[in-house]
């Protein structure tokens, strides 16, 4: 069963169970999977991999949109926003922990040869295939440029 059909089976077993915000969220996620295989001169069908992708980046937009109501005294709709990211987070890929992606960047720097915070960009193209969702872009850049900073 691929992740397209699973997020269907998910949203009818939802939608039987009145599971509101799992039901909304599965059809937001649904939506946009569909508009990004429509996306583009020709509609294609997406990949897992790339149906992980809009799930992550989905993620973020909870996550962002939860801290955003939190600043602004909105602590109710930044609830809903974390129930949407929690329903989310399930059919992500599980976090890499601190010291599983400390060792993938150091032996990512040690494969490129990068010394020094200018080969930034030359261990995050080795590093990011290797992480592939399992982990925030922005935590993986922080990694980096503390481990290469002297």
């Amino acid at each position: 069963m691929t992740l397209k059909e699973q997020l269907h089976a998910d949203l009818t077993d939802a939608m039987r169970a009145k599971d509101e915000v799992r039901r909304s969220t599965l059809r937001m996620v649904l939506t946009s999977v569909t508009n990004e295989e429509v996306a583009g001169k020709q509609a294609r069908e997406l990949s897992d991999d790339e149906i992980l992708k809009v799930l992550a980046r989905e993620l973020k937009k909870r996550r962002e949109a939860a801290s955003a109501y939190t600043d602004a005294g909105h602590p109710d709709r930044a609830q809903a926003e974390l129930a949407e990211a929690a329903v989310i987070e399930a059919y992500l890929p599980a976090q890499l922990a601190d010291g599983e992606l400390a060792a993938l960047i150091t032996s990512a720097i040690t494969e490129s040869g990068a010394s020094g915070p200018q080969a930034m960009g030359q261990v995050m193209k080795v590093v990011q295939p290797k992480v592939a969702g399992r982990a925030d872009g922005g935590r993986v850049a922080a990694e980096v440029k503390r481990q290469l900073t002297p």
